[in-house]
């Protein structure tokens, strides 16, 4: 009588083990290794260059090749640095950024696939959020590796990512014409990233 049940429950298990649940990693953003600027063009005639300072970028995937990636930024506007610290304070300043209204600013992907450009090359869209305002974003990404850390044995991943969005959409520094700082505000994220 118990021979079927036993059969059953045998079966139902090796069904279950043939599935693989796909877990998704978790890398997150060694900020010693990793920088998150952008530049703009000061009167037309020379790139001015700033950071900032407190950020944090996470990357979930499933696959290796992180082609399934999803990319989540988070940063504080109070951060910024462009070595000058009058400067720093007028853009912090509702002039600008307004950071003490608008302390942080993020960046969440909704699709990360792969450029027909190469293996290596991905196009990032996902949803900027500054100033108050959300709009989409695209980004290209360069993946550079992953290898195992000589001292800490952890896996490290390698990205630099790269795009533009205009200060103008998402109403920073309305007041300052683009002749003398440009509208279009360049992002250059260079990244190593740990596997927790």
């Amino acid at each position: 009588m118990k021979r079927p049940v036993t059969i059953v429950a045998a079966a139902f298990a090796g069904l279950m083990l043939s599935f693989t649940v796909a877990t998704s990693s978790i890398w997150s953003s060694d900020s010693v290794h990793s920088r998150l600027g952008f530049t703009v063009k000061h009167m037309g005639l020379s790139d001015l260059n700033g950071s900032f300072g407190s950020y944090e970028v996470k990357i979930s995937a499933t696959k290796e090749d992180f082609s399934d990636a999803k990319v989540e930024v988070s940063g504080d506007i109070s951060s910024i640095s462009t070595g000058s610290e009058m400067r720093d304070g007028h853009l912090k300043s509702a002039d600008f950024f307004d950071a003490e209204k608008f302390p942080k600013f993020t960046y969440v992907s909704k699709s990360f696939t792969k450029s027909p450009k190469s293996k290596n090359e991905y196009i990032i869209a996902g949803d900027l959020t500054l100033h108050g305002v959300t709009k989409e974003v695209t980004m290209n990404a360069v993946y550079n590796g992953t290898i195992t850390h000589p001292m800490s044995k952890k896996e490290v991943s390698g990205f630099k990512m790269t795009g533009s969005f205009k200060r103008m959409d998402f109403g920073v520094g309305t007041t300052t014409p683009v002749t003398a700082a440009s509208d279009e505000v360049k992002i250059t994220c260079d990244l190593e990233l740990v596997k927790e």
